[in-house]
């Protein structure tokens, strides 16, 4: 459960969320997280909240955004607001650490799907987009599917391909959450 003033970095993606307003906080209204992304650093792939807007505020840096059919650069002072059901995506695009604040409302599934991804990118189990593979991301996407989807293929197509997919991931033994595997206890020598 992701708690007040915690911190997660993706180190695929380039991107580190420090978390100030939970769900638990808010009593599910939103989660406010504020953003570091390195350069050339970009959030993994194009994405649609069906149910929930996200509202950026730029503090420091230039990031380019993605939102339907249009692409701002943003910079300190900016605002970029996403509605639902709005495709959209962003990447930093300036040579310094780009630092934005997002709150996202309501809160729903947002902090275990941003748990479970960036933990997968730290324990290496992503491929060079931060995505992992094609039956472990099928489980994790039929869960989230009212938190988040892809803007292309149409939903019910969708969710046709995560009702095959999903199972068979399941059977390989992927679940829809990932906790990073406990650290190995030293051991003694000679034993």
């Amino acid at each position: 459960m992701i708690t007040t003033g915690q911190s997660l970095t993706n180190p695929v993606t380039g991107e580190t969320l420090v978390f100030r307003t939970t769900a638990a906080d808010s009593n599910g209204e939103r989660v406010v997280v504020e953003t570091f992304v390195e350069p050339n650093g970009a959030v993994a792939a194009a994405h649609v909240h069906p149910a929930q807007e996200e509202l950026f505020e730029v503090l420091g840096g230039e990031l380019q955004f993605r939102v339907g059919k249009n692409t701002i650069v943003a910079k300190p002072g900016d605002r970029v607001l996403v509605p639902a059901g709005t495709p959209h995506r962003f990447r930093n695009v300036g040579d310094e650490t780009a630092h934005f604040v997002c709150e996202v409302s309501p809160a729903l599934g947002f902090e275990q799907l941003i748990e479970t991804m960036f933990s997968l990118a730290a324990d290496g189990k992503v491929n060079r987009k931060g995505m992992p593979n094609p039956l472990r991301l099928a489980v994790i996407a039929r869960h989230h599917f009212g938190d988040v989807r892809l803007p292309f293929p149409p939903a019910w197509l969708q969710r046709l391909g995560l009702a095959f997919g999903a199972p068979l991931g399941r059977l390989l033994g992927f679940r829809a959450t990932y906790e990073p595997a406990a650290p190995k206890a030293p051991t003694a020598l000679g034993v």
